[in-house]
């Protein structure tokens, strides 16, 4: 199966850091979409393996948009989400979100932990909230954010829309504690 993107989205948010922050990096966001065709829209199907397999391509592409958006900054945190629209089922989005979909993905940023990824079913111009985690220890509570993203006009009911975010640090003035990213050791994606 080769999935049909139908439209690609990048989407940047770039905050300046307080002046009271100890931290002086703005904090830069990316998330890059891609809205294709769902094969599977009206109908049910108990094998969803050809999805998976497709989503590898996908999640090269996105990667790429995602690097490129993220210009000078290196990234520290990602997620992944998905949208599907509502002739399809929220399985249709987490076919296309597995490790298949996310391995060039980490590869391209260099991450070892577990994305984080949230999906749902939802008709077009819905925001969905994509969490985010430090990408080489899912334990470094100062990266635990979000990224809201909306598609005015999509997902249509037959499509899926297909998210990666990245971010180049943690929350701005992040101080509940926790494992810092200079404590993580980052082997086991946890800790």
């Amino acid at each position: 199966m080769k999935l049909q993107v139908k439209s690609l989205y990048t989407y940047v948010q770039h905050q300046p850091a307080p002046a009271n922050a100890e931290d002086q990096r703005p904090l830069h966001k990316v998330a890059v979409i891609a809205v294709v065709k769902n094969p599977y829209a009206g109908e049910f199907r108990n094998d969803l393996s050809e999805m998976i397999e497709a989503s590898v391509e996908l999640g090269e592409k996105l990667a790429q948009l995602a690097k490129d958006a993220m210009g000078p900054y290196e990234v520290e945190s990602y997620g992944k989400g998905g949208i599907v629209g509502t002739a399809g089922e929220q399985e249709h989005a987490n076919a296309l979100l597995t490790s298949a979909f996310a391995e060039p993905i980490r590869a391209a940023v260099g991450g070892k932990a577990w994305i984080p990824s949230y999906t749902k079913v939802a008709p077009a111009g819905v925001a969905i909230d994509v969490p985010l985690a430090y990408k080489d220890a899912l334990y470094v509570r100062s990266h635990y954010d979000g990224m809201t993203v909306a598609i005015p006009e999509g997902p249509l009911p037959d499509e899926v829309a297909v998210i990666f975010c990245l971010a180049n640090r943690g929350r701005l003035t992040a101080r509940v504690g926790g494992l810092k990213v200079s404590e993580a050791v980052g082997e086991d994606g946890l800790v």
